[in-house]
């Protein structure tokens, strides 16, 4: 019996040991810069199709890529804008080709976290050499997005899929996309007795 009590207490010991041992991880808060517009290289890394090309954000929802490569890619663009995707070849419209599928459902997750976050006020995260981690849930599974140390777009991965999209030579605006207000000025119109009419905006 003693000796049961004193394995369990042993036990007890090295599993306080351990948790203590065990670095918490601390969140913290960044800036928001991600609501911009900018155009950044990319680079695609889905299993095993290997693609790069150039990536701009307009604004919510409206971002454009065309890729360099590979060869089955190469000049095509795609446009992404209210909820639909349109791919366009050297100026010629036409439907999604076979081989650039799978790159746009991963785009797709990409552009909805990225406009998903530039809507908060300030970031949460996690420091990790050098970089602002941020990690998340979509429907297509888990990602991590990471910023560099001016808050660009840096790298965007989701391991379940085998994606990882790094970026280079980001080009920011700076400035924060608002969304236009259209205003509407009222105007009266007055008859007067010589039935001149006088319009005042």
């Amino acid at each position: 019996m003693k000796k049961l009590l004193a394995s369990v207490l042993v036990c007890v010991c090295v599993f306080f040991m351990t948790a203590c041992s065990t670095p918490m991880k601390s969140s913290t808060k960044r800036q928001n810069n991600l609501n911009s517009t900018f155009t950044a290289k990319m680079n695609v890394s889905l299993e095993k199709l290997n693609a790069e090309g150039t990536i701009t954000r307009f604004g919510d929802g409206k971002w454009e890529a065309e890729f360099e490569s590979p060869n089955t890619l190469s000049g095509v663009k795609l446009v992404f804008e209210e909820n639909t995707v349109k791919a366009s070849y050297k100026g010629l419209d036409f439907s999604v080709p076979k081989s650039a599928i799978p790159v746009k459902a991963m785009l797709l997750n990409l552009i909805e976290a990225v406009d998903t976050s530039a809507h908060e006020t300030e970031l949460t995260g996690e420091e990790k050499e050098g970089l602002f981690c941020m990690e998340g849930s979509l429907e297509g599974g888990e990602y991590s997005l990471s910023l560099d140390s001016n808050g660009n777009i840096h790298t965007f991965e989701m391991p379940n899929n085998l994606l990882k999209i790094a970026f280079s030579e980001v080009s920011a605006s700076g400035a924060p996309i608002s969304t236009a207000v259209s205003e509407t000025t009222a105007c009266t119109t007055e008859t007067t007795a010589e039935t001149t009419t006088t319009t005042t905006c």
